[in-house]
């Protein structure tokens, strides 16, 4: 009796003193747009994790402790040039930096336009991260999380689907629709760490393009994805870090899309770095790229 006594009292502790992190699926059964076929995710660890060929997309959620908590969330979306996910380098291991800042950290694990189990690929990703933004307002009351302080962050073609998500949150395909569907999918803020914006030609990232539209993409969709051209007064206030010398993701997909905000009123906040390269994530021994972070939470901060 006395052992159970104290292994609740720890159970408690934990569940009140500490942060907490725990996995759900986006969808109940087989995902939208998805056939049910004999496929299995793969994740190889090469210093970086790297998961592929997902089929049961989820997000894994980190929760600071109450007594730091802001109420403010970030859902992350990890780049790979949407045939992979760099998950940790760019999701898990931001979800605990934010954690530490009393900010609820999100990682999507969204599915890619390569998997031959989709039906519509193009659509997926942009459905998967608008089902992720929704869930998370769903249970924004049981994580002490501000529904209206939800945000999201993108890295290089995570960039890309933030960007698509800021742009086309009401999107909808034709699917059955449940309770949570009829929440808002726009993020409050939105943070490009080098995205993918455009799919021009001059200044894309010719394999992120390919992945998700094909070979040969109608002139209709490349306007569609190419977020520069789809920005509006309503298109969230956006943070954008690119460097200088990216050559994987040129510079001018962070400025075009940073003057599209400008141009319709958008508050928004642009920061390049002569250095870091591409994929720099923290900056770690990168130089002064290293201290972007720092910027971002004063930013955070600062929002209205």
């Amino acid at each position: 009796m006395k052992r159970n006594f104290i292994l609740f009292t720890l159970f408690l502790i934990v569940q009140t003193g500490f942060s907490q992190n725990f996995l759900i699926p986006l969808w109940e059964g087989t995902p939208p747009l998805q056939e049910e076929m004999e496929l299995q995710e793969e994740a190889v660890q090469e210093g970086i994790l790297r998961i592929s060929n997902i089929q049961n997309p989820s997000i894994e959620v980190y929760l600071p402790t109450k007594q730091i908590a802001t109420g403010e969330a970030v859902l992350i979306f990890p780049g790979g040039g949407y045939g992979i996910l760099a998950y940790d380098w760019e999701g898990t291991d931001f979800a605990k930096w934010l954690n530490s800042q009393g900010i609820a950290g999100i990682v999507v694990k969204y599915r890619l336009p390569i998997s031959k189990s989709l039906t519509d690929p193009k659509e997926v990703p942009l459905l998967d991260a608008q089902r992720a933004i929704r869930l998370v307002r769903h249970h924004a009351n049981e994580w002490s999380i501000d529904p209206e302080k939800v945000g999201i962050m993108g890295f290089s073609a995570g960039g890309h689907l933030a960007s698509t998500l800021s742009t086309q949150y009401e999107h909808a395909v034709d699917r059955e629709m449940d309770s949570i569907d009829q929440l808002s999918a726009r993020p409050d803020f939105s943070i490009l760490v080098y995205p993918v914006i455009t799919f021009n030609d001059r200044f894309t990232h010719g394999g992120s393009k390919k992945n998700l539209l094909g070979e040969n993409p109608s002139p209709e969709l490349v306007t569609r994805f190419s977020n520069e051209l789809n920005v509006n007064e309503h298109t969230p206030p956006t943070f954008l870090v690119h460097a200088q010398d990216d050559t994987a993701v040129p510079l001018e997909n962070s400025t075009l899309y940073y003057q599209a905000l400008h141009a319709h009123g958008v508050k928004a906040s642009l920061h390049i770095y002569p250095k870091g390269g591409h994929g720099f994530a923290f900056g770690m021994n990168r130089g002064a790229v290293e201290n972007w972070r720092n910027v971002l939470f004063d930013w955070i901060k600062n929002l209205d």
